[in-house]
């Protein structure tokens, strides 16, 4: 006889080796994969080896109508994990889901599907029946015509007619696919009194008296339970992701615990969000040194953990690899922001560079890294809300457009609930979440620099609503404006200049020569020499804190008109500097 030993050694080994196969498939081509899948020696365990949402990843994968086989193979909670993700709105039953995926489930295997509802969801489709189905029970002298048209019977006892519904979400034309769903509610009612029509006759009874609002909360909480099992938390729970951390709340802290072993646990954890991981990123690299086979499993569900915790507090729907993807995205840029924050500020006798980021990984709560990261943008965030409330350009009835188009955007992805960066599309998007410290430190320094001109404007003693109707009034604009004012002999608060007399100070920025003008040194330590007399700072302050930014206003000016003669200056093409037009 086989020993105890020798038992538990087969066990693992088959267990190790449907990890692998797991590991396989999903780096394949979805149908590539559902091939290799029905080819199997043992396609039934394969499958069941999935954890439930890689197996639902793969499914959208392929296509839910193609991947029937796959369905019919898929263990019990499996299927559940399914219905919990597919037939629910946020805490809402969506029946027109229902309808799609009982007939999906159906499809793939109709006698299972059937004795797993009867046995296991008999509440739920209590609830679906509820909505689906109208009864009428017959008395024993009633004439059956007085239920009306579409009523019919297994029994001469029930009556029941089909209540229309069709999907919202169909790829059929509606007429096909009223038709289609018509036919399958006729034959789950059919298979249903088929299977035992004792138990047929009890379901329709109990639906005809239940309390809808009580057996969908009822449904709800044993789904939030089970949800919560995998990391989907209830909203008001899951949204505590966002709650930020600094690093000293948890470095010193007591540690998580980490599996020691080698190898010696091949639990299904989810491989879908650890397989889209982005080489350029701290995380990734981290995972990448782990030791331990059992450490990198823990990580990978605990990661997989966190990105369905983001996915309940950002109300997603994930159906395919691409919905995913955008969360492992956000998950991963936090986590390396996070870790490069408490890099930073680690302290005297942790371990050395090479090995400090694994080591945090394994020490400290992925969940309690990512707060840190997003704590580095939610806090740059509050800066910026606190600046608007007392800014000079707001208590002018400016808009946010006063800023110009790069800096608007910056203070846009900032003041939103859950602060974005400004890309501008240099990575395909407008915005996107903050992937690196880099990320946090380029738009710390541009509301620097909005709040140092917003400070600089401020102490100008000026009011400009008269301009509030000019479209592109910006500070750029307003404040050259008021510089060429004051040159060519105007006083009070700003106003367009007339174009003649702009031309004459037009001349005298520029130094002689041919090709790009460069404007010259006289003039802008006039400039320079003007906001010290206007605003009443010290001109070292001024060098000091705005030199770099004036540079960029004067490079701006050079470039704009460096080419342009004075004869050829048209107000309506000039937009650094305001005139009458």
């Amino acid at each position: 006889m086989m020993s105890e030993d020798s038992k538990n050694n087969t066990i693992l080994a088959r267990i190790e080796n449907l990890h692998q196969q797991r590991k396989e498939l999903l780096a394949l081509e979805p149908h590539k994969a559902l091939d290799r899948i029905l080819n199997a020696d043992e396609p039934t365990a394969l499958v069941h080896s999935f954890s439930e949402q890689d197996l639902y990843f793969l499914i959208h994968d392929i296509g839910p109508d193609g991947a029937l086989p796959i369905l019919s193979l898929a263990s019990d909670k499996q299927r559940e994990y399914i219905l919990d993700i597919e037939t629910w709105h946020r805490d809402h039953i969506d029946i027109s889901a229902v309808t799609r995926w009982f007939d999906l489930l159906c499809r793939a295997d109709g006698p299972r599907t059937i004795r797993w509802l009867i046995d296991n969801k008999t509440e739920f489709l209590e609830y679906y029946l509820r909505y689906k189905v109208d009864i009428r029970i017959r008395e024993h002298d009633q004439d059956p015509s007085e239920f009306g048209e579409g009523f019919f019977t297994f029994d001469n006892t029930f009556y029941i007619r089909l209540i229309e519904d069709t999907p919202a979400e169909e790829d059929e034309p509606s007429e096909a696919g009223r038709e289609h769903y018509q036919r399958f509610l006729t034959r789950f009612v059919e298979n249903l009194a088929d299977f035992d029509h004792i138990t047929y006759q009890k379901l329709l009874l109990e639906s005809i008296h239940l309390i809808p609002a009580e057996s969908e909360e009822e449904e709800f909480r044993l789904r939030s339970v089970r949800m919560a099992e995998k990391g989907f938390l209830p909203f008001d729970e899951a949204v505590g992701i966002y709650q930020p951390l600094k690093p000293k709340e948890i470095m010193g802290g007591t540690a998580k615990h980490v599996s020691p072993g080698d190898g010696d646990t091949y639990a299904p954890v989810p491989l879908y969000p650890s397989g889209l991981l982005d080489d350029d990123n701290l995380f990734t690299q981290a995972m990448t040194l782990i030791e331990t086979e059992a450490a990198s499993l823990q990580l990978q569900s605990e990661f997989a953990g966190l990105c369905n915790r983001l996915v309940a507090a950002d109300h997603q729907m994930i159906r395919s690899k691409e919905d995913l993807a955008g969360v492992v995205k956000k998950a991963c840029g936090y986590l390396n922001i996070g870790l490069q924050t408490m890099g930073a500020e680690r302290e005297a006798g942790q371990p050395d560079p090479v090995n400090l980021y694994p080591a945090m990984i394994q020490r400290y709560s992925l969940s309690d890294i990512f707060r840190i990261g997003f704590g580095q943008a939610l806090t740059l965030k509050w800066r910026a809300r606190k600046w608007l409330d007392s800014a000079w350009f707001a208590g002018q009835g400016l808009s946010l457009t006063f800023w110009g188009e790069a800096w608007l955007g910056v203070l846009g992805g900032l003041l939103i609930k859950k602060p974005l960066f400004f890309d501008n599309y240099t990575s395909g998007s407008l915005y996107r979440d903050f992937q690196s410290a880099q990320d946090i430190r380029v738009s710390t320094q541009t509301l620097d620099d909005i709040m140092a001109f917003d400070n600089l404007l401020s102490l100008m003693d000026m009011q400009v609503k008269s301009l509030t109707s000019y479209r592109f009034l910006t500070y750029k604009n307003l404040l050259l404006t008021l510089w060429a004012g004051c040159q060519i002999g105007l006083t009070g608060d700003p106003q367009p200049l007339e174009l003649g007399a702009f031309t004459g100070f037009f001349n005298t920025l520029w130094e002689s020569g041919e090709g790009q003008r460069r404007i010259r040194p006289a003039i802008k330590a006039s400039f320079l020499q003007w906001l010290t007399t206007t605003t009443g700072l010290r001109q070292d302050d001024l060098s000091e804190n705005m030199a770099g930014r004036l540079e960029q206003l004067f490079a701006e000016v050079e470039d704009e008109y460096g080419r342009v003669a004075a004869d050829d200056l048209d107000p309506r093409f000039i937009r650094l500097f305001l005139l009458e037009k």
